[in-house]
């Protein structure tokens, strides 16, 4: 019996690249050729590439949900302050899959859907199949936990599974080989005379029993982080908080379990042998058992004297549960940066999410990590449906004063999480929507232009955090402006926008042929920023001082031709 798992391209303003390695197929994989030895299985990554061929992108109409962004997104900007502009497809083409899976020739075909806001592209990969070849297809994955009677309604979807997948489509295959009773597969969603069928969803092998994913299908060259090959790593599922924005407890359950040091240990060191040098920790929550991650650390210590190797959590860190000595062990085993979720700096906000943070716990963090050399970048979600506008700004200004780069992450609301029981029930439309770069959903709090332009000051404060200025030397704006426009032609563009954004009040795009306003950005929202900023703090540790915001506007329009030389 021959299995093809799929993942199917993407189709938006942005790809996410190396961020969707097909790790959740390779533990399918894995687990079906440990418990079901005599089935062939086979993996495509239509999103990446496929056998030594890389994906390519393709420009797409954009949606008709989608139609309002072109007035944000009007010209394809060149600046350090742009966002987004086309419509793409990232991946193999419908037909191309089709026409590959038809060479395969499988007996089933599995299906991942991950992500809520691409799966019409799942959906549409099934349909391409269908219409080339009669076989039964299987669907899994996080946002078929979250909208199973969604997928599963779907003419050309046969089977999903709910929830973690080993154990579900290990017993899936054994009926579907031999006697098809379908009722007695737990997680198993299926279709009987035309009427839907829920079961329900059962445990899945212990984390300790499950055997490595297997990556054989994937090419190496295909997932590169800074020019070396780099492969996922899960040490362990779920996540003890209860945040209301996180629907990961939707697929992995409210049960926090946690891998053996040995078992990682041995899979990072089979994986070298490979010829992977960057391993990306994927865990929801890597470093909630401190002990343990302290004992892998060391261990890995011991294991790459060579400092050959690179460790990074792209997923990100819970920083409540690092502490100093921890910190240093992740310095010396070969991690290098710190991805953290500070989400907002407000109190009541992390309270009302259920966050169990505290600044004093992140600005330890911070300091520490920057002391120790670590590249800090720190995520705030700008759009939380109970958040103000005044609370995001002091969000905004506080880490405008930490040495991080500022990750701004538009809120979206993913289906099944606990803060969309709060919402009235969601379309298809809006589950199409839950992405970032539909720029949140308007509150009474705030408009769609507030967010817009918030996203917008992030990029800008980020530019300027990006002046080289060496730790702990101060210099005035206009000395760091001076700096930046040394630094490249994309930095001299930035630097000419950013002088005339203040002469004039207007944001301009910098495109190949001219500079065009963009006319959703609001100035004031710019303003309300650096009116209560007095520093930032660059990446490497300098200051920029700010005079307030009058000094700021009179300084520019003294210097109406600042550096125009260089123009």
């Amino acid at each position: 019996m021959r299995l093809l798992l799929i993942q199917p391209p993407v189709e938006d303003f942005y790809d996410t690249d190396i961020r969707l390695q097909p790790i959740g197929l390779c533990y399918l994989k894995g687990a079906v050729q440990k418990f079901l030895p005599d089935v062939e299985v086979i993996i495509r990554d239509f999103h990446r590439g496929n056998g030594s061929k890389l994906a390519g992108r393709r420009t797409l109409p954009i949606p008709k949900e989608l139609k309002y962004l072109k007035e944000y997104y009007p010209v394809a900007d060149k600046s350090p302050f742009s966002t987004f502009f086309e419509y793409f497809r990232f991946g193999a083409s419908y037909e191309d899959i089709a026409k590959e899976v038809r060479s395969i020739q499988p007996d089933l075909i599995g299906i991942s859907s991950l992500f809520s806001p691409y799966y019409r592209e799942a959906l549409k990969t099934a349909a391409a199949i269908k219409e080339t070849i009669d076989v039964p297809i299987l669907m899994g994955g996080s946002h078929v936990s979250a909208c199973p009677e969604l997928m599963l309604s779907d003419v050309n979807v046969d089977f999903i599974i709910r929830g973690e997948g080993e154990k579900p489509i290990c017993d899936f295959l054994k009926e579907f080989k031999t006697e098809k009773r379908y009722a007695t597969i737990a997680s198993l969603g299926w279709k009987e005379n035309g009427k839907m069928i829920l079961n329900p969803i059962g445990e899945n092998f212990s984390i300790q029993e499950l055997p490595p994913p297997d990556l054989s299908s994937l090419s190496k060259e295909h997932y590169l982080f800074e020019g070396k090959p780099m492969r996922f790593i899960i040490t362990s599922r779920s996540c003890p908080h209860r945040c209301s924005f996180c629907s990961v407890h939707t697929t992995f359950g409210t049960k926090y379990r946690r891998n053996t040091v040995e078992n990682v240990l041995n899979e990072i060191k089979d994986s070298y042998k490979l010829g992977y040098r960057v391993f990306d920790f994927e865990d929801d929550n890597l470093t909630f058992f401190k002990p343990e991650m302290k004992q892998l650390c060391e261990e890995l210590i011991q294991t790459f004297p060579k400092k050959d190797v690179q460790f990074v959590a792209m997923n990100g860190i819970s920083y409540i549960s690092l502490d100093s000595e921890l910190l240093v062990l992740m310095k010396e085993a070969g991690f290098t940066n710190l991805n953290l979720a500070l989400v907002s700096s407000d109190k009541l906000v992390r309270e009302t999410t259920k966050r169990p943070h505290t600044i004093e716990k992140y600005l330890q963090i911070v300091q520490e990590g920057f002391a120790l050399g670590f590249h800090i970048t720190s995520y705030q979600i700008l759009g939380l449906p109970m958040e103000t506008l005044d609370s995001m700004i002091q969000t905004l200004q506080f880490n405008a004063e930490q040495p991080v780069l500022m990750g701004a992450s538009l809120f979206y609301l993913t289906p099944n999480s606990p803060i969309a029981a709060g919402f009235p029930e969601r379309n298809e439309s809006d589950v199409f929507l839950s992405r970032l770069t539909s720029m949140a959903i308007p509150s009474e709090h705030f408009e769609r232009e507030d967010i817009y332009s918030l996203f917008i000051v992030t990029r800008i404060l980020n530019f300027l955090k990006s002046a080289p200025i060496p730790k702990d030397e101060m210099v005035s704006l206009t000395d760091a402006l001076s700096i930046l426009e040394k630094s490249g032609v994309r930095s001299l563009i930035g630097v000419k926008l950013f002088q005339k954004l203040f002469q004039e009040k207007i944001l301009y795009a910098s495109t190949s042929r001219e500079e065009v306003p963009l006319e959703k950005f609001r100035h004031s929202i710019l303003e309300m920023v650096f009116n209560g900023l007095e520093r930032i703090t660059t990446l490497s540790g300098g200051k920029i001082l700010l005079p307030n915001w009058k000094q700021t506007e009179s300084s520019f329009h003294t210097n109406s031709n600042f550096h125009s030389s260089s123009f």
